[in-house]
């Protein structure tokens, strides 16, 4: 791939806008006023901190040229792997494993009622137990047993009684509700809009979007959560998103062990909406309950205000280990935050990224996406050689929140030949989307991108490109 050739400042790191949580319950609406006015004013002053520090300058620039676009070091995991437990971690874990082996031996693990007693002796007898498609019992000697203990111990603080007991009414519930036989199941069908997986982020994990703004239609949400009957049906909708989530997992030390998920409360029903709180507040409980350790981060993006309210009546039915996870991004800010999670090529186009539904163009095996930053009041140029004549260059490009000058411009190596306007210098709202352009070239050159900061803020400019030669 020919160079490219920019004047660029590395890009800083856009703050992320986290919201203190409360770990007392909230007894009183006047409470929860409060704190949705304390979350919104220190918001508010994050922004404005974070804002202060990129215009005067206090993050340092080291690099003249245009950098790939980095991943969050704080996207990590403990390790799965036995040896790299403490102590006391490990002697959990030995502990937890022999509890088992006594209650699958014992025939003990389960409830049994008349008509799943022979099922559950018959399945315990022969040591079968599992659990996400790997076997529980310690002396089947699977690798993805160490695994699956772990996130129930770490859920539970390495507690070991505690944890046996999560374990033992997770694998209940999940005998009572069949939930082994959910993936073949046709569970509302209609709900596909409103949560999907689709690509992965920069550590590997698979990502689940839960678009809330699919309830703000009456219609569907009458259909949704209209009755207790419906509810359910929600609820178990919900469930076999997340076994579909799990199959994409690998369950073993040192495989991608967990999901990560993004919730997009962009035009979500507000808080009037009860049937919906109440369906989410048990969604949150089924999936804490039952599915341990088994989500990396929850991001949420598009947050309008009176959410840091709802999340607060919420957090107190949630772990602080989950609570530990949550990410809170406003409108401004949602592409900024999914970009430290997720590269910029697996990020939908909604989003703000350069992925594309059936892209014949780009594949994720294209190149790494490329930064540069422009600061305020100045101009910055990509220019992009294409040398075998009838080539044909194709481009993604996006601004951060954009509110610029934008132009494209094809440039001859030939001092006699006239530039080619590709696209005509025009203002971009903040509101654009990424922009995807090609051009086939008749002659030797480059095409140049100008990007000219007619704003107070600097601007990151995210771009990728490749080039299709003639064949013959």
């Amino acid at each position: 791939m020919p160079a490219v050739e920019v004047k660029s400042e590395e890009t800083t790191q856009v703050a992320e806008v986290v919201v203190p949580q409360d770990d007392q319950q909230q007894q009183q609406q006047e409470a929860s006023d409060k704190k949705l006015s304390a979350a919104v004013g220190e918001e508010r002053e994050a922004e404005a901190d974070a804002e202060a520090q990129k215009e005067n300058g206090d993050v340092p620039c080291e690099s003249p040229s245009p950098n790939i676009v980095e991943k969050s070091s704080s996207f990590k995991e403990e390790s799965n792997h036995p040896a790299d437990l403490k102590g006391s971690e490990r002697k959990a874990l030995n502990e937890l494993k022999s509890k088992l082996e006594e209650a699958i031996a014992a025939e003990t693990l389960f409830k049994k009622g008349e008509e799943e007693a022979a099922e559950a002796v018959a399945e315990e007898e022969k040591g079968e137990v599992s659990l996400w498609g790997v076997p529980l019992s310690p002396s089947k000697g699977s690798e993805g047993t160490d695994v699956v203990l772990l996130k129930f111990l770490r859920a539970r603080d390495f507690k070991v009684a505690d944890a046996f007991e999560m374990l033992k009414k997770t694998l209940q519930w999940r005998r009572d509700s069949k939930i082994d036989a959910i993936l073949g199941e046709d569970v509302a069908p209609e709900l596909a809009p409103a949560a999907y997986l689709d690509g992965t982020d920069r550590e590997g994990h698979p990502v689940c979007y839960n678009i809330y703004g699919v309830f703000g239609d009456e219609e569907m949400y009458q259909k949704t959560f209209g009755s207790e009957e419906k509810k359910e049906r929600f609820l178990r909708w919900r469930v076999q998103l997340m076994e579909k989530g799990i199959e994409k997992l690998d369950l073993r030390p040192g495989g991608v062990l967990s999901l990560l998920q993004i919730n997009d409360l962009k035009n979500a029903p507000g808080p009037t909406k009860k049937d919906l709180r109440a369906a989410t507040k048990e969604a949150v409980n089924l999936l804490q309950d039952n599915y341990p350790e088994l989500v990396a981060r929850n991001i949420f993006i598009n947050v309008p205000f009176w959410y840091y309210a709802i999340h607060s009546l919420l957090s107190p039915f949630l772990t602080q280990r989950t609570k530990s996870k949550f990410v809170f991004a406003r409108p401004a800010r949602a592409t900024d935050t999914l970009l430290k999670y997720i590269p910029a090529e697996e990020i939908p186009v909604r989003y703000g990224g350069f992925k594309r539904e059936n892209d014949l163009e780009f594949s994720s095996k294209d190149g790494a996406v490329s930064e540069l930053s422009v600061k305020p009041g100045s101009t910055e140029t990509i220019e992009i050689p294409i040398y075998e004549v009838g080539s044909t260059l194709i481009w993604d490009l996006t601004v951060l929140g954009w509110e610029v000058n934008y132009k494209e411009e094809f440039v001859p190596a030939d001092e006699g030949s006239y530039t080619i306007i590709v696209q005509k210098g025009k203002r971009m709202s903040g509101n654009e989307g990424p922009l995807r352009n090609t051009f086939q070239n008749n002659e030797p050159g480059k095409v140049v991108l100008t990007v000219e900061n007619v704003s107070s803020k600097k601007k990151r400019v995210l771009y990728r490109h490749q080039t299709k030669n003639v064949s013959f």
